[in-house]
């Protein structure tokens, strides 16, 4: 059965031909998943009740089931518990800022990716999402806040470019114009650096930020902490966010975890301001979030804001990344993991 909420309307109307249904039908219920966000069949009340029974027998429409919601005390940060139509559970985050509603959303169900201080990956990858369970995060946090989502940041629980062709596709409809019409401008996307996907971004026509999991200025320090690092040197993921800059004149982030003693010292940041040299890029200094299955720590904040200033010294753009939802276990993995142990 065809999962309606991953379609583009073109493949939507060749679906609904295939069902003995005219083109007009296609735009009536593309607008019904995309811009009424409906949930079922029966709230497309202009389809007759035969089209909708039709609907129920032959499609699938994904819906995410919100199975907990908990809000930061201290920022009004809300952390999602998503179950999928499997049983799995997966986790998002809605964030306000003074300009505007920030969603974080995962990709996929865990991760294999094996970065030493996040807690998505300690489980491993149990599979990659489908668009509309992509979607269906954004969908499912507007209607529950009642509020616009004004830009989206793909760096939950997941590595996006390890589902690649459902994060394209995800892109490409949450910003059709006939559809939830979100810039591209709007959307970012986190990668550890798989540099095949990151060259075919470049190609997609796309206007999306990409983000750059580094993390450390030398290659045996960035092993250390991600096993990427093994197959992808600095070298070659550098050379690619070059690539990316240069085919769509989007800055790179570059997402920068300071553990305690292994990459925040001030030599640190003076190799990593030279390492990135005269790029037209942005540092985000991101103080670890220690979890207990790992024995990371985080500097005093003194050491954090030195490491920042020894940056923009240098001429790198940087900035601290404002903690959000710190008392709701806030960091990527850390309530689904909670949440799935204390469920055994």
């Amino acid at each position: 059965m065809q999962d309606l909420r991953s379609l583009t309307q073109s493949e939507l109307v060749e679906a609904l031909a295939s069902m003995g249904e005219k083109k007009f039908r296609a735009a009536q219920i593309y607008q019904w998943l995309h811009v009424h966000m409906a949930d079922s069949f029966d709230e497309m009340t202009n389809l007759s009740a035969v089209l909708r029974q039709k609907l129920k027998d032959q499609c699938r429409l994904i819906t995410l089931k919100p199975v907990k919601v908990l809000t930061s005390q201290i920022d009004g940060t809300k952390k999602f518990l998503f179950e999928l139509p499997d049983g799995n559970i997966i986790e998002s985050v809605w964030m306000q800022y003074h300009h505007g509603n920030s969603v974080c959303i995962s990709s996929q169900v865990g991760c294999r990716m094996g970065c030493r201080f996040c807690a998505s990956t300690l489980d491993g990858l149990v599979r990659g999402l489908e668009p509309s369970e992509m979607l269906q995060q954004i969908y499912q946090i507007e209607k529950y806040t009642g509020q616009r989502v004004d830009s989206v940041v793909v760096m939950g629980s997941g590595e996006p470019m390890d589902n690649y062709d459902n994060f394209v596709k995800f892109v490409r409809l949450i910003t059709d114009e006939k559809g939830h019409n979100l810039s591209g401008r709007a959307i970012t996307v986190s990668t550890c650096g798989l540099v095949p996907q990151m060259y075919k971004l470049a190609e997609e026509g796309l206007s999306i930020t990409l983000a750059l999991s580094l993390h450390a200025s030398d290659d045996e320090t960035r092993r250390q902490l991600m096993p990427i690092a093994n197959k992808y040197s600095l070298q070659e993921v550098l050379a690619a966010c070059d690539n990316y800059f240069e085919k769509t004149g989007r800055r790179i982030s570059f997402e920068y975890s300071l553990v305690h003693g292994v990459n925040d010292t001030l030599e640190g940041a003076k190799a990593l301001a030279a390492l990135l040299g005269k790029r037209n890029c942005h540092v985000n200094l991101i103080p670890v979030n220690p979890i207990k299955e790992r024995d990371f720590t985080r500097g005093a904040r003194e050491e954090t804001i030195a490491f920042k200033n020894v940056l923009e010294k240098n001429g790198i753009n940087a900035t601290i990344r404002r903690e959000m939802g710190r008392d709701i276990d806030g960091a990527c993995g850390q309530l689904r993991r909670s949440y799935l142990q204390s469920d055994t």
